[in-house]
């Protein structure tokens, strides 16, 4: 999060935007948005990005989306940010018959579930809606949980409709603002004089991390999250030096500080858990650094927890630019842990796209900060993610192999390849909509797709899918790319194609580009049409098509002519 004011927000967002493609977001709320909707877009010239907002009059979420001629939905946006707070909510409550509360919940509901219906009949865009903030209004005390007609209870019920719902409606994602208002305390993140008097159920010091939360769930819905924690070890993961403390010296566990290094690397294992990528960046003997890992009993993480293992004695920003060309991740994907200011400021000053918090001084305090930073936002989840770091060691055992070839062809030959192709199903659904939403470099369109979406195409005639998966003697790289063809009356288009980089280089291109052909062979067509849309990130496939076999027709368009395309050569056997 960055360490900014409201204020410098506020400034940001009279500036002009920077030269970033713009991102059209609405704010509708039923209290007042002005003081929100100015700091989501100066929080957002923070992150590079450019944000178009719109803002609806006070309380007039109805008015906008019941009117299909409304300024909403002219506007178009790609994200629409419901906020629908618990005073409003408490007010409808008061008002609402004794003998009907027991219901109350299921009819706001209902009523909330029909304002995202309504938007995704007529949109495609990203929802964002604020789970409703706790409101214990003292009438039952203790009892509120037990009675049905309580205000805690049905309003616990409600945020529970909603969770419900964002399983089953794709491009819903709450953002829940109780872990702000515990940090801050309660007379911090909401002004009561200012409610009363504006109705303004936020206080301007709460702006700064709320705004942190929609600008990250908007990042992470765009493809830009973060994939990898690079992280020093001396008084970061454990306290004290291990060169100079040895192994048994280290704090860690139950030794003196040792706690507060034990609660912050079970936080950094669970990152791992869920897909995130852990490095070591240390100023160390390796064979010291690596002891720990291997043999102290009290350690949470272990060596294979890591995807990248930088032990030496080289300036860290060096090292860090080695992790970034060993995983093949941006340096916009890693975020960088070191209790160092030295270390920290080096790293900001050399390599500005990584992100590096302002650790705090006490060790006690590393878990507590590093949550309350939501660094690691995410629009997806999958069962690829849970398994990354394994893929990553085995492509280190790869890399190991192929400097014992004579040449890159025979090391091709030896990994001894093999693919799994074939169209879209339930099953896989989430992880073809994962890639659809994080691939930015081999994407030569960059369309991005909700589950509910891929699901529609799967079934929708006009369209052929492909998923591909890749596995070798060390193991299986899951499914690694997506493929959607779009049926069009003189030829099949490539709607798009994305790749997971990590199979570059192993003949994966050629393969899937002779699998493109082959389809539209088989479906009669004579012409394919690729087409590359440019973005920040995906140059590497600007002459792809090209490359392929594809003759450039102009304006991003790229034709083969399936009778006199020549098919490549690969060391790919299809299961």
């Amino acid at each position: 999060m960055k360490d900014v004011t409201y204020l410098k927000l506020l400034r940001n967002g009279s500036k002009a935007a920077p030269a970033y493609p713009v991102h059209r977001f609405a704010l509708l709320g039923d209290c007042a948005t002005q003081h929100l909707c100015a700091a989501i877009r100066g929080y957002a010239y923070e992150e590079g990005e450019n944000f178009q907002m719109f803002e609806a009059d006070y309380d007039q979420i109805d008015a906008q989306l019941m009117d299909e001629n409304s300024e909403f939905y002219a506007f178009d946006p790609e994200t629409v940010l419901l906020f629908m707070c618990t005073e409003k909510l408490y007010k409808r409550f008061t008002a609402c018959p004794v003998l009907e509360r027991a219901s109350f919940y299921e009819a706001e509901a209902k009523k909330i579930r029909s304002s995202f219906e309504r938007i995704n009949r007529r949109l495609k865009t990203n929802i964002l809606f604020f789970l409703f903030l706790k409101m214990d209004d003292g009438v039952f005390g203790s009892y509120a949980y037990t009675e049905k007609t309580s205000f805690p209870y049905q309003l616990a019920k409600l945020n529970n409709c909603l969770i419900d719902m964002a399983g089953e409606i794709g491009n819903l994602r709450l953002i829940d603002l109780e872990p702000v208002r515990a940090r801050m305390g309660d007379r911090a993140f909401k002004d009561e004089k200012m409610y009363a008097i504006a109705k303004m159920p936020i206080s301007t010091s709460a702006l700064v991390p709320v705004s942190n939360l929609v600008v990250e769930a908007v990042k992470a819905r765009k493809g830009r999250i973060r994939k990898c924690a690079i992280l020093d070890l001396d008084n970061t993961l454990w306290g004290g030096v291990i060169g100079d403390d040895g192994m048994s010296g280290i704090q860690i566990g139950e030794l003196n500080q040792g706690h507060a290094f034990t609660e912050f690397q079970t936080w950094l294992k669970e990152l791992k858990n869920r897909g995130i990528m852990l490095a070591v960046c240390s100023k160390n003997d390796e064979k010291n650094a690596k002891e720990p890992f291997i043999s102290h009993p009290e350690m949470v993480l272990r060596l294979n927890d890591f995807s990248a293992f930088v032990a030496n004695w080289e300036d860290k920003a060096g090292n860090i630019r080695r992790i970034q060309k060993e995983l093949n991740i941006g340096f916009d994907s890693m975020v960088f842990f070191d209790d160092n200011p030295f270390e920290r400021n080096l790293v900001r000053t050399m390599l500005p796209e990584v992100e590096v918090p302002e650790l705090p001084e006490d060790p006690a305090m590393y878990t507590s900060f590093a949550r309350a930073q939501n660094l690691f936002d995410t629009a997806s989840f999958s069962d690829e993610d849970r398994v990354r770091t394994e893929r990553y060691l085995a492509e280190q055992k790869r890399s190991s192999m192929s400097l014992e070839m004579e040449s890159y062809d025979d090391y091709l030959k030896a990994l001894e390849m093999k693919a799994v192709v074939s169209a879209f199903d339930e099953f896989h659904t989430p992880r073809i909509a994962q890639l659809t939403q994080r691939s930015n470099q081999f994407n030569v369109r960059t369309v991005r797709y909700t589950d509910e979406e891929i699901a529609r195409i799967s079934e929708d005639d006009r369209y052929i899918t492909r998923y591909y998966k890749l596995s070798d003697r060390f193991g299986d790289h899951g499914l690694i790319s997506v493929v959607i063809l779009e049926k069009r009356a003189d030829h099949l288009f490539v709607n798009e194609w994305l790749m997971s980089c990590r199979v570059l280089k192993r003949g994966m291109e050629q393969f899937i580009a002779d699998s493109i052909i082959s389809v539209a062979q088989k479906e009669g067509f004579t012409k394919v049409v690729g087409e590359y849309i440019p973005t920040a990130k995906n140059g590497m496939v600007k002459n792809l098509f090209s490359d392929m076999g594809f003759r450039d027709a102009c304006d991003g368009k790229f034709v083969a002519d399936v009778e006199t395309y020549k098919k490549h050569n690969t060391y790919i056997t299809e299961e």
